[in-house]
Parts: structure tokens; sequence; C-alpha cells
């Protein structure tokens, strides 16, 4: 790619970035391209809650002395981080190493802003392929997954138990809602989940689209209206809730924590709270339609290496992001960020340490990258059109048919 290409291509997508960043990042890079030894090197991560003493951070200044540098690290949230790297790619002072939420990816190598594995002689040769497709565009992959969260069923053992039901049992639509059934009968509530009209809606349903063969490329297939059409069945037979429409992931969770629901759809970041909830829960995968786990949506970060003018920077930033993802450090990190690691051999680790991450171990291994197939940066444009069919058609305002015509007719216009 020629300079003046990407400085294009960068100005092109780093519009939103400029309207909402309005100072200017610290400069990593110089404009020479001398060798890049030594010195401080500039690490972003999305993860503004670890302070400097947590073992995050640690691993990172581990990281740093293993290479011969010093490592200066920032957490931003992740919107802020998204919009500070493309307005500092844009500018020419990226850090560098950057940790950023996996559809980012897409976003920021469209913008030219990233080097690509091969660039930088990063073996990704044990990443599970599924994970490591979200930072993959047109062949060549942008970075190295750190570790990944998904979506699950949480279960009220007390619940199911007096509705005589086996969660074993669980294992398609079609017994799912029979499990339903015999919950209300019993006079508990069946499921909750969110589907709010943003991208938590989208990530949430996904499960059920991508579980009856749907695929986002064609929203209104009549695989994509059979799981809409469980959804708003769900509702109007009483099994979910009409509170879903407005529902976030937290306030889901908060229903499924009052003890009078049978399940919660919802991640690994509620395991620290499933432990506090005040009956005994369980977990199982989300059922694809006609069987077996369905794939869920990926959660997690990559570390990448963007763009620099220095470019003699490149080879210890390699020896940075290879020390933060090889198998002993993604253990430990992934255990802090209570993450399923992108790595077979770490995930039966976990699982071996932890028996109640091997449902999440599955489940992880049967998921997809919401930006896989290519998708890239259309992904937005497409989850859009999805939350506002959900909330279409779960309002009643149309007929899951209608609401996925029209957000098919939609995500091709946009």
């Amino acid at each position: 790619m020629t300079g003046l290409s990407r400085r294009r291509r960068l100005a092109a997508v780093a519009v939103i970035a400029l309207a909402a960043v309005t100072a200017s990042a610290c400069s990593s890079s110089g404009d020479d391209t001398s060798d890049g030894g030594g010195g401080a090197y500039l690490v972003w991560d999305p993860y503004p809650q670890f302070a400097a003493e947590s073992e995050w951070v640690s691993l990172l200044k581990k990281c740093g002395t293993t290479a011969g540098v010093t490592v200066e690290r920032t957490g931003y949230d992740t919107t802020d981080l998204t919009n500070k790297a493309l307005l500092a790619a844009q500018q020419g002072n990226s850090p560098d190493v950057l940790i950023v939420d996996n559809p980012v990816i897409s976003t920021l190598a469209e913008a030219g802003a990233l080097t690509t594995t091969d660039d930088n002689k990063l073996d990704v040769s044990a990443m599970a392929a599924n994970l490591l497709g979200a930072g993959q565009s047109e062949g060549k992959t942008y970075g190295v997954p750190i570790g990944a969260n998904t979506l699950a069923l949480y279960y009220n053992k007390d619940v199911l138990t007096a509705a005589g039901v086996d969660p074993a049992t669980v294992k398609d639509w079609t017994s799912l809602t029979a499990a339903l059934t015999k919950v209300k009968a019993a006079g508990k509530k069946g499921i909750t989940f969110s589907a709010i009209g943003t991208e938590e809606g989208s990530f949430q349903f996904l499960p059920w689209f991508w579980g009856s063969g749907a695929q986002l490329t064609s929203l209104d297939s009549p695989q994509a209206v059979s799981a809409l059409t469980l959804w708003t069945d769900w509702l109007k037979q009483g099994h979910a809730p009409n509170s879903v429409i407005n529902n976030t992931q937290t306030t889901s969770w908060q229903e499924f924590a009052t003890g009078d629901y049978a399940f919660a759809e919802n991640g690994t970041w509620q395991l620290a709270n499933a432990e506090k909830l005040g009956f005994s829960y369980g977990t199982i995968p989300i059922p694809a339609n006609a069987g077996g786990p369905a794939p869920a949506p990926t959660g997690g970060e990559f570390v990448s290496i963007p763009v620099q003018k220095n470019t003699g920077r490149y080879e210890t930033s390699q020896k940075l992001v290879a020390c933060l993802t090889n198998a002993d450090n993604l253990l430990a990190t992934d255990t802090t960020l209570s993450y399923v690691a992108p790595v077979t051999a770490v995930q039966d680790r976990q699982a071996t340490a932890d028996p109640k991450l091997k449902v999440w171990v599955e489940a992880v291994r049967a998921a997809k990258g919401r930006t896989g197939d290519n998708l890239g940066t259309k992904y937005p444009k497409i989850s859009e059109s999805l939350w506002t069919a959900v909330q279409a058609a779960l309002s009643g305002g149309k007929s899951p048919q209608e609401a996925l015509k029209a957000a098919q007719t939609a995500a091709s216009t946009r």
C-alpha cells in the first residue's frame, strides 16, 4: 500500500475518531527507521480496571523486561480506545502494541493502521481457527487473540428440579421449549435474555440466528425467520418476559439472580457473580435448532502491532506480543480476565483446573467471530439492521418475516 493510499483510507475511517477525540496521542515512534531496541515501548489496552499493581500490568512489565525495554501502559475504555487508535494511526503516532476488542481489528485493518502477523513473523499456528477468524481479512491476519468469552445458558437447579426438568435433556430448541413449558406449569418463570436495540441485543440473538443455520449475509432467510419466531413465541407463550426488549445483559442477569427464572443467557463475565447467587446454578451450551452447541459470538481481544514510521521497533514489538500470548502467560491472563484461552491445549488446562469452565470451553470451541466470513466493517451495519428487526418483532410491530425482510433491505443499502 502506498503512503498516499494509506493516508486516504485512514482519513476516511478516522472521521468518527476526530469527532470523538480532541487530544493528541503520545508518540511512540520517530521519523527514522533506525533500530528500535531499548527504551520505552507503549502498550494500549481496554482494561482500565486494572491498576498498576495488578497481575495484568505485572505481566506487561515482565514481558518488557524480557525484551530488554520498559513498557509504558495505558488502559482505555473500549470505545475510547478505538477512537484514539484511529486518530493516532492518522497522525502517525500509534502505540507499539495495541490490544483491542476483536470486532475493531477489521476497522483498523481496513484503515491500514495495523501490520499483519506475516509482516512481523508472529506464530498463530496454535490459535483456534474460529477465534483467529475475527482478526482476519482478505486472507491476512492482523493480530493474535489473547482470549475469548462467549454466551451459554445459566440455569437454576432448584427451579428445574421442582419442574421435573433434567438440564442434560436440553439438547435442541424443541427440548428447551418443552422445559420452559414445564417450568411455567410449575409456577416459575422460564428464560431471560437481552434483546435491547444495541449491539448487546444482536450479540445475544446471534447464537439462535446461527443455531438455525442462518447467515449474516441473508437476514431474511427461512432459517433466520425461525430463530426470531422462536423468541417471539416465547414472549407470546409467557416463557420469556416482555422486559427482554429493554434488557441489557446486566439487567437480564439481575432478573435471573432473583431466583425466579429457570434459565438466563449470559456470558463468562458473570461467573464471579454466579458464585454469589442465593441458589445452586449450572451451565449448558446454547442449543442449536437441530441439536448440539449453537455457534455463539466471541468476545475478547486481539494483540496487534500498529504500523510505525520507525520500522526498527517491530522486532521488539514482536517479542512483546509473543510473550503476552505464549501458553503459560495466556493461562494466567485468561484466568485474570475470565476468558477461555485461544489455544486448545491451554483450554484443556483451564477446564482441568476448574471443571466449571468445561461448558465454556465447549461454547468457545463452537463460537464464531462477528466480523468473520469476510464481513469486516460491514458487520456493524448488519448488526444494527438485525437488532432493529428483533425489536420490531418482539414488540409486535412486525411479524418476524416482515421485520427480517426490512432488515435485509436496510443492511444492503446502508
